[in-house]
């Protein structure tokens, strides 16, 4: 469904992400680091059981990151078995085991930002960001040929989380923890999460991505976990919210997914998403369009050529625009909980031209240059125009 858009005022202007080339050159640098074909996207799950890799894969996983207690020789030949990439610690079994190939980057401590829990009981401070650079460089001296990972926690999408203690409101931390790694991710879940600064506000996973991209260097490989399932509330993310966050992730320039799927309530389960028939069916089909899409996102995000507004500056909505083999393709997220009469303007399209609406089958056209539609609450969208713009 169109509307007419009145009393216009810009909300989000699209090219909110850097310029950023094809996937060959965020990956080839590395001679056994991710695939570098534009075909490939990243895809993973957190600290998982390899005798789930098919499981995973079915579900479009590619990637495991992190083994328990490992890696060992069995966890990595059972993910060899499957198929399965694996980004895991560096030890003496995975720098030398005949089927590391399958391993495309080491792994930090993860979330060393955050306060480290002490022998003795309570907490001390994070792990400095120096010791992090320290141990990167010991990394990539005993194997250059690998990316260095390394995840970071909520504190890069909220400054007054206090779980970093000492460092809590010190976000000048990060651009130091960065240059410790060659990819970098970093997490939040406002589903999941019961702080009411965090809680249902999916806008700060795009605030998140936003940061790192600032913080880290160009053409630095910036990755993001989404929730996949209840964690420690039992508050499971829907699909639909799932997919939010994912298109916020990727709009601000994230270029890899992570899945965190553990849950403690109301009981342990390591695997969640996998019991969890609704979300299973989600995340499947999500990943299957970002796998179908991965030429697309692999390609150059075009910078100054989209606008994007709303009639409510309180609502914006954020969009990136891609071209590949011809067409044009527009990603847009609502960035509120409320909805949007938003309007996309692209450069160079003349009035009639037809905008295909991938989420529910609709052929909208353009008028004075832009598109139209009334969109809900974090609703995501992905227009495709045949033959672009000129």
């Amino acid at each position: 469904m169109t509307t007419p858009i009145r009393h216009v005022t810009l909300c989000a202007v699209l090219a909110l992400t850097p310029l950023m080339g094809a996937a060959e050159s965020l990956y080839t640098q590395w001679e056994n680091g991710p695939p570098t074909d534009e075909d490939f996207f990243p895809v993973g799950v957190w600290l998982q059981n390899p005798a789930r890799a098919e499981e995973y894969r079915d579900a479009g996983i590619n990637i495991y990151v992190g083994l328990w207690q490992g890696p060992t020789e069995e966890q990595l030949d059972a993910l060899a078995e499957a198929g399965m990439y694996v980004i895991c610690h560096q030890n003496e079994t995975a720098l030398n085991h005949p089927r590391n190939d399958i391993i495309i980057a080491w792994l930090q401590q993860d979330e060393p930002d955050n306060a480290q829990a002490l022998p003795e009981g309570g907490y001390g401070p994070p792990v400095p960001p120096r010791e992090i650079v320290e141990r990167y460089e010991a990394m990539r001296e005993a194997d250059p040929t690998r990316p260095v990972h390394l995840n970071l926690g909520q504190g890069v999408a909220w400054d007054g989380w206090h779980g970093r203690g000492v460092r809590t409101n010190h976000p000048e931390d990060y651009p130091e923890y960065i240059q410790g790694c060659d990819i970098v991710s970093f997490d939040i879940y406002p589903v999941a999460n019961s702080r009411e600064p965090v809680q249902g506000n999916l806008w700060r996973v795009a605030r998140g991505v936003e940061r790192l991209v600032r913080w880290s260097e160009p053409h630095q490989p910036v990755w993001s976990f989404v929730e996949a399932s209840g964690i420690h509330t039992g508050r499971t993310a829907t699909p639909a919210q799932i997919k939010t966050q994912i298109w916020m992730s990727l709009i601000h320039g994230s270029t890899g997914i992570l899945y965190f799927v553990h849950e403690w309530e109301p009981a342990f389960n390591e695997a969640a998403m996998l019991s969890n028939e609704e979300t299973l069916a989600g995340v499947t089909a999500i990943n299957e369009q970002l796998h179908e899409l991965a030429p697309v996102l692999n390609s150059p995000t075009v910078e100054g050529r989209l606008e994007a507004v709303t009639e409510d500056e309180d609502v914006p909505v954020a969009a990136m625009l891609k071209e590949h083999e011809g067409d044009a393709y527009v990603f847009a997220v609502v960035m509120r909980d409320r909805p949007a009469a938003a309007a996309f303007t692209v450069t160079g399209l003349s009035d009639g031209t037809e905008v295909h609406v991938t989420e529910t089958g609709e052929t909208l056209t353009t008028e004075g240059g832009a598109f139209t539609e009334a969109l809900d609450g974090y609703e995501t969208r992905l227009y495709r125009i045949p033959g672009g713009a000129s």
